[in-house]
């Protein structure tokens, strides 16, 4: 008999992911669950499918499996990390405004800011994202100069530009440039058009699920990337506005990169096993 999964469906700037609670249903295989439910119109249609899990080390709280539209487990999304903040503490299974999720790039710390008339709701998310990687030799061969590379737990490549890429444009270079020998793990694609101090629009290719309407780790790596070229000012946040919104960035003096942005739910339901 097939079986029914609740599944809840959210978004942190447009970047939308299924979400499955595992400590109450199994998903036996999640990469064919991600393919066949991220499917517009014959399925649920998202960017892929998170798993929220129970950690595997005592200094987690709670443990995030995250997989891309094409069925490959991603390591890191900043936008799927803040959705899961708002998830437990709305949904009640946490009372902590700090939360530990454990990921496949480490533990991120995950800093819920409350709505100031209603404490039962997030408004906000600020995810420590640790610190960025400029040079990861398995990443990254070097042989690609038109463009920064940086690792945020996951590979990025940020292309400044004197105008923002028209979508057939962003699906032609992007989809060419995540498969490029340069990037033997494939790699995120971004395109960034500075429009006024400490400000970036920015376009998304999304390794494993192509245009995405925000991305966390890529606004994370737009802002490393400015900064290390001189586009941008260190002492000061920077804003990346992608598709779906408006991310705020921040290098501290710890040296991690700290993303600030919203949550949301879009609807739930239940969905059967593929």
């Amino acid at each position: 008999m097939t079986k029914a999964v609740a599944f809840t469906k959210m978004h942190g700037a447009g970047n939308d992911y299924i979400y499955v609670n595992t400590l109450l249903y199994s998903i036996p295989d999640p990469s064919e669950a991600s393919r066949q439910w991220s499917r517009p119109h014959f399925g649920i249609g998202s960017d892929g499918l998170v798993l929220i899990c129970r950690p595997t080390t005592a200094d987690a709280d709670y443990r995030m499996r995250i997989f891309n539209a094409d069925g490959s487990e991603a390591m890191m999304c900043g936008n799927a990390s803040r959705c899961i903040g708002k998830y437990l503490y709305e949904k009640g299974l946490t009372t902590k405004t700090s939360i530990r999720l454990e990921t496949a790039s480490g533990i991120k710390v995950l800093n819920l800011h409350l709505n100031t008339d209603d404490s039962r709701r997030v408004d906000s998310v600020t995810v420590d994202m640790l610190e960025p990687r400029l040079d990861v030799a398995e990443q990254y061969d070097g042989t690609r100069t038109d463009g920064t590379f940086v690792s945020m737990g996951n590979p990025h490549f940020v292309i400044f530009a004197d105008e923002v890429p028209t979508t057939p444009v962003l699906t032609e270079r992007g989809s060419a440039l995540e498969h490029d020998k340069a990037f033997p793990q494939r790699c995120n694609i971004e395109f960034a058009v500075a429009t006024a101090p400490n400000t970036f629009r920015t376009r998304v290719w999304e390794r494993g699920s192509g245009i995405t309407m925000a991305c966390g780790t890529g606004a994370c790596a737009t802002a490393v990337a400015a900064i290390t070229t001189g586009r941008a000012d260190r002492s000061k946040p920077v804003e990346i506005v992608m598709d779906g919104g408006t991310l705020t960035i921040e290098w501290r003096s710890d040296n991690h990169i700290y993303m600030t942005g919203p949550a949301a739910f879009a609807f739930e339901g239940t969905v059967d096993l593929p």
